[in-house]
């Protein structure tokens, strides 16, 4: 277990009052939530900071680069600076939040899309209704009714999208057509 490490409160303040950024960069006064986690900790310029838990570090890495905006990370994210800090633990601690982690994209996130088209509602309510996946066997349990509700996904995707991808085709057919027929 990694040793505990202080926050330095001048450097949270710092970071508080500047945006949070998408993606990696150089030490220049910008950064992305975990370069801010290893600023205010006192760790080296990296978006790996050896105090935070690895599963921890991933989740807000993948969260602060795919929110759209500044502002949604730092009203989504901020809050969370100091309390990241010091999260490195135990392997088995690790283990346990990688569970939670795949619980909550399975039961939450995955049924909250599902949910906005009437076919796959019935998808949702089967992850819904899975016992929390704690480990391996859970995984294991889950992935037949996640492979179903996948499968249905991307049909229902695909049946919805043909006939803008038709258009798109026969539009870029055109557009072939006219720029061989292009003549300076």
């Amino acid at each position: 277990m990694e040793q505990s490490q202080l926050i330095d409160e001048a450097r949270l303040a710092e970071v508080l009052r500047k945006p949070l950024l998408k993606g990696y960069h150089t030490p220049d006064g910008k950064m992305c939530v975990m370069e801010a986690a290893a600023y205010i900790s006192g760790e080296r310029w990296s978006d790996a900071p050896e105090c935070v838990c690895p599963v921890i570090r991933s989740f807000m890495i993948s969260w602060n680069d795919s929110l759209p905006a500044d502002e949604d990370r730092g009203r989504l994210l901020k809050p969370f600076l100091a309390q990241v800090v010091n999260t490195k633990s135990t392997s088995e601690a690790e283990e346990r939040r990688s569970y939670m982690a795949i619980d909550w994209l399975i039961r939450v996130h995955t049924t909250r899309f599902l949910d906005l088209t009437d076919d796959l509602k019935v998808h949702a309510k089967a992850l819904r209704d899975l016992d929390e996946i704690t480990d391996l066997a859970g995984v294991v349990a889950a992935g037949e009714i996640t492979s179903a509700a996948l499968s249905a996904a991307d049909s229902a995707a695909r049946s919805a999208l043909q006939p803008t991808v038709e258009w798109l085709q026969k539009s870029a057919s055109d557009l072939l057509e006219r720029m061989i027929n292009c003549s300076v």
